[in-house]
């Protein structure tokens, strides 16, 4: 696994990769999953997922940019922009949370280069009321009190409560992960998320495999609405992860990878 960046035009993209070590003769050319980071996470949260990748396989998880003014389909046009950097022309591509809401984006404007897609605990509507209330309350909070405070409101919220008792380290580890965002950053993608549009017109026109993974115990995203979104989605699956919650990629990973690789071997 290596990091690398590509600039495109204004902008720098940075991302990890892990490829395997080409054989002599290969079969057939790797095939690439893209892996859309949670907020306020970054690319890193796909690091065990990464090191995992199974033979075939191409993994990529872009750095997604939280600047000023930044809006999901900008941040899908980034993905586009690092797929043909690397040459791909249709991936699979896996959301986690913000993640998705970018993934919805690419279906809307860029589905020829999708050949799955990965739903992890997101939701496909727009913020409520009370919920751009709560992400202004959010913003205030960064101004106040510095990222630090998100990350003391956000890490009780991202974990299942058996990973709240059993994972001192993962509650340690999401800490590093948030404190280590400039504010500008958080906000940025605060407003992005609460500028989002509403995808749920789409799901009914996703004509590629899809599959929804979510945690039993997500405080953030009710598990019924994964259901909904599964009902919604042609050739969809379904995959509830017991004692996880918002993050099963790092709460339960072995069975989310056991998931997922079988969904990447039938693509």
């Amino acid at each position: 696994m290596r990091r690398e960046k590509v600039s495109v035009g204004h902008k720098t993209i940075s991302y990890l990769i892990s490829e395997p070590f080409a054989p002599a003769v290969r079969q057939r050319p790797l095939s690439t999953v893209v892996f859309l980071h949670a907020f306020p996470l970054e690319a890193a949260m796909w690091e065990p997922n990464l090191g995992a990748i199974p033979d075939g396989w191409r993994a990529v998880a872009p750095e997604l940019r939280g600047e000023a003014g930044v809006t999901m389909n900008d941040l899908a046009g980034d993905v586009v922009d690092l797929l043909d950097h690397l040459g791909v022309s249709r991936a699979a591509v896996v959301g986690c949370s913000m993640g998705g809401y970018v993934l919805f984006e690419l279906l809307k404007s860029a589905p020829g280069y999708l050949s799955g897609v990965g739903l992890v605990s997101t939701r496909p509507g727009p913020d409520n009321e009370e919920g751009r209330k709560n992400r202004q309350k959010m913003i205030g909070l960064v101004d106040a009190e510095g990222v630090e405070a998100i990350a003391a409101q956000m890490v009780p919220k991202l974990l299942g409560v058996t990973t709240q008792r059993d994972r001192p380290d993962l509650l340690k580890r999401l800490r590093n992960f948030i404190v280590g965002n400039p504010p500008e950053r958080v906000k940025a993608f605060i407003v992005a998320m609460m500028d989002r549009a509403d995808s749920t017109p789409l799901l009914a026109n996703v004509e590629v495999p899809a599959l929804v993974v979510h945690g039993a115990e997500d405080a953030l995203i009710p598990p019924a609405e994964a259901e909904e979104m599964h009902r919604r989605i042609k050739h969809s699956r379904l995959e509830l992860i017991p004692s996880s919650g918002h993050l099963p990629n790092l709460e339960q990973t072995m069975p989310f990878e056991a998931i997922l690789w079988n969904f990447l071997a039938q693509l």
